[in-house]
Parts: C-alpha cells; structure tokens; sequence
C-alpha cells in the first residue's frame, strides 16, 4: 500500500514537473512572439528586413542562449511538429490568402499559375531526385533507397508561399505577387501530393502505368479539392444569407464564416485530398459571397480577424523554425564530419537554383507566346524575380523532411540526421540571403514600378476584404467600365472572341454571376439586415 502511495505521489510530482515545463515553454514562446512584432514594427522601413526573417534570427538567438543556459543540452522550447503546422499554423495563412487576394490578377493569370505550380514543380522534383541520386551516391552519405530520393525532390521542390506574403508586396507588384504567391500554392499543394503518393506507391516497379495513374490521382485531387472550397464557401454564403443570423448576434456568423472556412480544410484532409487547395478556394469564393452577406461590423471584424490570425501564424513558424534549428540531438550525428553536411546542403541548394530556373524561363516563354498584348507579357527581368522569390524553401519543407527521415521528431540514424540538417541549413539560408535580397533586386529591376497596366486596379471603395471593388474574373478597365454603367465590347465574331478570351470568359461570368449565383447565394449588392437598424424595427412593428 505504501509503495502504491509513494508511485501515484510519484507520477504526481511527473506531471505537475511536466506541466510547469509547458506553462514555462508557452509563456517564453508568447513572449518571443511580441518581441517580434515589436522588432518588426521597428524594422517596418527597413528595406532589407522583414517580420519572418526577423522571427527566424530571434528564433535562431533563443535556440543559442538555451543551448548555452542548459549546458548544451537542449536548445529549444518546442519540438517541431508536422501536426502542428498542418492543421493549425497553415489553414489560416492560406485562407486568409485566398480571402484578400487579387482575384483579377490570379484569374487572368490562371493558365500561367497552373503552369509553374504544377508542371513547375514535377520539373523541379525530377531535376532535384536526378541530381541528388548522381551525386550522394558519390558522396558515401548512407542507404537512399529510390524513394529516398523521389521524396528529396518533392520536399525541395515546395517553395514557401508563407515567405512570399512577407517579401512581395500585393499593391506594388501585383501581376508578381499574384503570379509568386498562387503559384506557391498550387505547388505547395502539388509538392504534399507528390510526397504523398511516393509514400503510397510500389516504387520497386515504376512503369508507365505508375505515371499514369499518378497524372490521374493529382487531376483528380487538384479538382476534388477546388470543388470542397467551393462548395463549402458557396455553402456559408446560402445559410448566412438565408439565415439573417446578423440580426441577432454578429459574433455568430463571425464564428460560423471562421469555422466552416476551417472545416473545408479538416474535410479535405479527412478524404485525403489538398487542406491547402480547398481552403485556399474557399476563402475566394467566401470573399466574393459570404462575405458581402454580413453586416457592416462584421465585415469589418472577419477582414481584420483573418488577417491577425494570419500574421501571427506566420511569425510563429518561422520562430518555430528558427529554434528548431539549433537543436543539438541533430547537430550531434554529424558533428564528426561537417563537411559532408556542408557538401549535402551546397548540393541541395545547388539543385534548387537549378531546378526553378529550369521551368521558370521556359515556361515564361511558352506562357508569352498566347499572350497578344506586350503589356501582359512576362519580360526578362520580371522572369528573373519570379526565379529568385520563389527560390525560399519554409516549413512546408521542414515538415515533409521530418516526415521522411525522423520519428516523432526525433531520429538516431547518421543518414537521417544529415538529411534534417541539411534541409534546416537550406531553409535558413534561402529565407535570409534570398529573402533579404529579393526586395533590393525588385527596386533595381524594376525601379519606376510594375509594367503599365499590371497596377491599376486599386479602388477606394470599400465594399472588399481588400479595399478592391471588381468583379471575380476579368480586367481592371473592364470591370470600371461595367461598374460606371458603360457597354462592355462584345465579340463580334469568333476570331474576335479568340482574340479575347479573357474578356469574353469574364463576360459570360457575370451573365451566370448576375442571373443564378447571386439571387441564391448573395454578394455585392446584398444588404444584410444590421441589428438594432430601423429595417429591423420595422420589420418587428409590422412582424
């Protein structure tokens, strides 16, 4: 009985030690998380620095004292979890991306955005796992097995969209932004299924059937996934406005567009399909629908929720990152030979530089040959800035490579160990040398600003998340035109209608917008009731 005592005191005095340790590990994280933005803040002019690089170096500076206080021991509050970032971190930086984007910009620009997130990215991947099955075969790093190297190429081969929302600016570059950034996603989205289906597929007989049927798993993933985002923002824009729930409490269709925006990604993950596809679609259709359904207060509310959850996701992966990189268990394994560590990450970094300039340029140059007007062509220094930003590899890579080569963050494999270091090195590096550079490098290639015509859609009307009053597809001098109450050119023939088929889609879309989407599902021109409003009263007096 005594000893039954002393074991459950025992267990006891465990658990309170490890919850005293959480409590002290979270309050020193939240701190570190306001000295950021603190810094940030400071830094805001700074036209070097920015809130992720500056999160990644404090990151890296708290990692070094704890080593030093701890005796080198241990060197971080928090162990990197994939879950973590899969299934809270990333969702709302991905919606709220959808949700305040350009959609003009990212809907002109479909073709080309769907050409270097997808068809880019298995380029970059095959370039990567050629090179790296070439050259560490060479190099005596260990056991690859071919899978090994197939996941090498997907994990490098995913650029960091959430580095891309801090290092582009929307309203001063965007025909860049919109290209870098919905590339981001859709190769983030690529890169996940790629990783995924090399985990899922027998890779001792690759044969042309393989091949196939991955295309036909990604097609199918790719417009399975769009279709939940759209359905699920289509599904919050007919019950709020069905509802009226804004005439008794703003803070409930605050918290229904939250978590229906969230359950689109749970949803997609639970089927298997793309989180960050579906939520990222979704957000687009809820800024087009929802969010016009809403009353004036909470549309304010959600525009600056969404973007303050957003924010602070993104300062605590790179915080996350930066301290996770100086954990000494990893450092340990290859600390008898750093030079083959060094040789690894060159090689990497090498092959990255390689692999987007192999898919950047030519399909630039394929993109430009269907594109008629000068003005919407992509120039040689515009291509070389698409090359260079999306150059930063994040978490996403992290996450896939703890995936591949530790369990449970942990791993005791030399092999392993210098695939982790090797990829935190080259996250590091991407994110401040590229990171710090690409600013400078928009300023000297393009110094008196973007292209005529890429920047002239920006309206004071504040009727959008953004401040951005057009319509979801089409130009910005069309979409004035039609708003002023001027006739939009109409095709006169089907050579006219080749000529321009963007303003001819854009056309076609808001006859189906203005005839069926919006008498059911609401939108601009919707006029939600406001609570405590004379509509409201009247409609109690003769209710």
């Amino acid at each position: 009985m005594a000893f039954g005592l002393i074991s459950a005191v025992s267990k006891l005095q465990m658990v309170s030690t490890s919850d005293h340790a959480s409590v002290v590990s979270m309050n020193l994280f939240v701190a570190l998380l306001c000295a950021c933005i603190v810094i940030g803040h400071l830094l805001e002019e700074n036209r070097w620095m920015n809130e992720s690089i500056t999160a990644l170096l404090i990151g890296l500076c708290t990692g070094v004292v704890i080593l030093l206080l701890s005796g080198g021991t241990s060197s971080h509050v928090l162990v990197f979890s994939e879950d973590l970032f899969f299934i809270y971190l990333l969702p709302p930086i991905i919606f709220n991306a959808g949700f305040q984007v350009k959609k003009k910009q990212f809907f002109v620009n479909f073709m080309t955005i769907m050409l270097f997130g997808a068809i880019g990215t298995l380029i970059s991947c095959t370039i990567i796992t050629l090179g790296v099955s070439q050259i560490f075969k060479r190099m005596n790093i260990g056991p690859l097995e071919i899978g090994d190297y197939l996941a090498i190429g997907a994990i490098f081969a995913a650029t960091d969209s959430v580095c891309t929302l801090q290092v582009l600016n929307q309203d001063e570059t965007p025909l860049l932004y919109s290209l870098v950034f919905g590339e981001g996603v859709v190769n983030d989205a690529t890169s996940v299924v790629l990783f995924n289906a090399i985990q899922s597929f027998d890779l001792e007989q690759i044969d042309t059937s393989i091949a196939s049927q991955f295309i036909t798993n990604f097609l199918y993933l790719f417009v399975t996934s769009t279709l939940l985002g759209v359905l699920s923002g289509l599904l919050s824009a007919y019950i709020i406005k069905k509802l009226y729930i804004g005439r008794h409490s703003t803070d409930r269709e605050v918290a229904l567009m939250m978590l229906m925006a969230y359950l689109s990604y749970m949803l997609a993950e639970l089927c298997y399909l793309s989180g960050i596809l579906t939520v990222f679609f979704c957000g687009i259709v809820m800024s087009h629908y929802t969010w016009h359904n809403v009353t004036e207060s909470s549309r304010v509310t959600t525009k600056h929720a969404f973007a303050t959850l957003s924010f602070v996701a993104e300062i605590f992966i790179f915080l996350y990152v930066g301290m996770d990189a100086m954990d000494i268990e990893k450092w340990r394994f290859v600390s008898d030979s750093p030079g083959t560590s060094v040789a690894v990450s060159s090689v990497l970094l090498g092959l990255v530089l390689v692999g987007r300039a192999a898919f950047v340029f030519p399909l630039s140059f394929l993109s430009n040959l269907f594109k008629k007007s000068q003005s919407e062509k992509l120039s040689f220094r515009q291509q070389v800035i698409i090359w260079w930003a999306g150059l930063m590899r994040g978490a996403v890579s992290m996450a896939l490579a703890y995936n591949q080569f530790t369990m449970l963050g942990h791993t005791q494999l030399r092999t392993n160990a210098i695939m982790i270091t090797s990829t935190i090195t080259v996250v590091l590096v991407s994110t401040v040398v590229f990171g710090l550079m690409t600013k400078p490098l928009i300023r000297l290639l393009l110094p008196h600003g973007p292209p005529k015509g890429t920047s002239s859609m920006i309206s004071t009307d504040p009727s959008t998340p953004k401040s951005i009053n057009i319509p979801l597809l089409g130009s910005a001098q069309e979409s004035e035109a039609d708003i002023g109450g001027h006739e939009i050119h109409r095709p006169s023939s089907i050579r006219a209608l080749l000529a321009t088929p963007t303003h001819t889609v854009h056309r076609l879309w808001r006859k189906f917008d203005n005839a069926f989407m919006r008498p059911v599902f609401g939108g601009r021109g919707f006029v939600p009731v406001e609570p405590g409003s004379p509509s409201e009263r009247n409609g109690r007096q003769w209710g």
